[in-house]
């Protein structure tokens, strides 16, 4: 294996050596590159042997010393220096599978690549691990790496997974463990399928890693009404919601005694279909998993929190300021609470808030990140909207401009015809946004 060299840093190793673009980089200490993790990995040595081959084939060698950690200066035509890795699996979960036609084509692609776990915490299911990869991660100590397990039978994760590879795949698990390489673990719920006894024997086993395991996360699956043909999948209601989450804290329970910290949480959305109340910022411990939605409003309202009482003894806002919120159906009440205790401290704040019904993806989806702009513009247009209309941050694509249905930021904006602010899931973030300002002990001054 080889890749490409697309460009040279100016002044930087790689120039003064007299590599080219378009020459390949071969190996470096005598290592093979295949990918941004070999490359990165054998880089950081400070005596360094690179074998490159030139575009009429020739190879040479050539030799470097430089600071540790100070770059070659090689660019390659991608990130990962070759293509993405796609999935295998057929999952009958899947939710890019539940997608309706005419989306962006980049949110059809399945990813299942394990350098992304390692790079920017993407979850994978091992069934693209060759032996190669497992020695890798291992050798490199690439650590954590974030995986889907769903179940520990195997027999159970072929049929969920639809790969009759994906129950043998779950063995690196215990390899990684065995090398002190930590995971976090990530459970998809399906109701008749994965829960109870399954669940009670995912977990056991799964525990059972030891000190590599750092956390697990159970979320409740995913269903939108583009699943013609696809599996026949039930939902939580109150009842089902509620066994689950009594399977999970008490493994929770007993992890506190016998490992001190409580490694399998909830995602809180179990909490809100059960019909409970969301545990408190401390039983998140460091938050280990909020990325999956465990955690998410005890955080925020822990961040809201303190941000209120940064407002003791200042009166933020001079004249009066209307704003619109607009949220998902599943965190209304929470939102509606957060807003509501702005306004008594702040007299001069109302706020209008928007309940959007997801009628993009329909089904049992109602959180806030997957409503789409053409939902929230109909939700809002004809309203009259104040100052200020709040959106929720996760709605948007990275780059903060398109929503999942393609709409743009600048559409919306010109559509309703006010500033539309987008919020990321910070309590003290939203507060800023609320009140217009920054927080800070400035507006004492103003």
């Amino acid at each position: 294996m080889a890749v490409k060299i697309q460009s040279i840093d100016p002044g930087s190793h790689a120039e003064i050596l007299g590599i080219q673009p378009g020459e390949t980089l071969l190996s470096i200490n005598e290592h093979e590159i295949y990918d941004v993790l070999d490359y990165r990995f054998y880089e950081t040595n400070s005596h360094l042997t690179l074998s490159v081959e030139d575009t009429q084939g020739a190879v040479r060698t050539l030799h470097l010393r430089k600071g540790q950690y100070e770059s070659i200066g090689l660019e390659f035509a991608t990130y990962l220096m070759d293509q993405q890795h796609s999935c295998r699996n057929k999952c009958v979960f899947c939710f890019i599978d539940q997608l309706p036609p005419g989306m962006r084509e980049s949110l059809y692609f399945k990813d299942d690549d394990a350098r992304l776990s390692f790079l920017f915490g993407n979850y994978i299911t091992l069934t693209n691990l060759s032996e190669r990869d497992i020695n890798r991660i291992i050798e490199m100590h690439i650590s954590p790496v974030n995986v889907s397990v769903h179940t520990t039978d195997p027999e159970l994760r072929c049929k969920m997974m639809g790969n009759r590879f994906a129950g043998k795949s779950l063995a690196a698990l215990w390899r990684f463990a065995e090398h002190g390489i930590r995971l976090n673990c990530q459970i998809v719920l399906c109701p008749g399928l994965n829960d109870g006894e399954a669940l009670s024997r995912t977990l056991h086993d799964l525990v059972g890693l030891g000190a590599s395991l750092e956390s697990i996360a159970c979320v409740p699956v995913g269903v939108t009404r583009y699943r013609e043909g696809l599996y026949p999948l039930q939902t939580f209601d109150r009842e089902s919601a509620r066994n689950a989450l009594d399977i999970m804290e008490q493994f929770g329970e007993a992890c506190i005694r016998l490992r001190g910290a409580r490694t399998v949480y909830a995602s809180d959305e179990f909490y809100l279909l059960a019909e409970r109340p969301i545990p408190d910022p401390e039983y998140y411990e460091d938050f280990p998993q909020i990325e999956n939605g465990v955690g998410m409003f005890a955080s925020m309202q822990e961040e809201f929190s303190f941000a209120l009482e940064d407002l003791e003894g200042l009166q933020p806002l001079s004249k009066p300021r209307f704003v619109t919120v607009i949220t998902g159906e599943a965190a209304a009440d929470f939102i509606r609470g957060l807003l509501d205790e702005a306004v008594k401290r702040c007299d001069n704040l109302t706020y209008q808030l928007l309940v959007v019904q997801n009628d993009f993806f329909g089904g049992t989806v109602n959180v806030s990140g997957l409503l789409t702009g053409g939902d929230m513009i109909r939700a809002a247009k004809g309203k009259t909207l104040g100052d200020e209309l709040l959106i929720p941050g996760s709605t948007l694509r990275s780059e903060g401009d398109l929503f999942l249905d393609g709409v743009s930021l600048a559409q919306m904006q010109e559509t309703l015809g006010v500033p539309v602010t987008p919020v990321q899931n910070d309590g003290g973030k939203l507060l800023s946004a609320l009140i217009g300002k920054e927080l800070s002990t400035s507006w004492q001054n103003q």
